[in-house]
């Protein structure tokens, strides 16, 4: 499938990141996941920071990653980043690391709905950020 808007991050691994057989841990592939989000909401011109000043969170409703082939430290590897689904009051973004080879290592997707700081209640992203909703509805407009 062609994807309408995907960003592209690179991540130069560090040894921090791996484990004693200097293979990366799994657990930074969702920090490296997060990286790319980040990313890709800026290239859309926003920023979470401005929807967390508004008293707004975002958290992770769901996430996955399926493991295809090991990173090891001293590679750099890029992360794909696109929505994979829009509907108003979740997002679902999907990721790819892919190495230098252009080989993928590991994909994954999470899941993302908005929620008030004091309650914790979901809201709309239509109805509370409409710019957010028609950025994101330009996106995926040819899924």
């Amino acid at each position: 499938m062609k994807r309408p808007f995907v960003t592209k991050t690179a991540i130069d691994v560090r040894y921090a990141e791996t484990d004693q057989m200097g293979v990366v841990h799994h657990s930074n592939y969702f920090i490296w996941f997060e990286l790319g989000r980040g990313e890709l909401i800026k290239e859309m011109g926003f920023h979470y920071a401005d929807m967390e000043k508004d008293g707004v969170l975002s958290p992770i409703a769901d996430i996955h990653a399926s493991y295809k082939r090991p990173v090891h430290y001293g590679e750099t590897v890029t992360i794909h980043t696109w929505v994979e689904h829009y509907d108003g009051l979740r997002v679902v973004y999907g990721y790819e690391v892919v190495n230098e080879e252009g080989v993928t290592c590991v994909t994954g997707s999470s899941t993302h709905v908005c929620v008030k700081k004091d309650t914790f209640r979901p809201i709309a992203i239509r109805k509370h950020f409409p710019a957010w909703h028609e950025a994101y509805l330009r996106i995926t407009a040819s899924e």
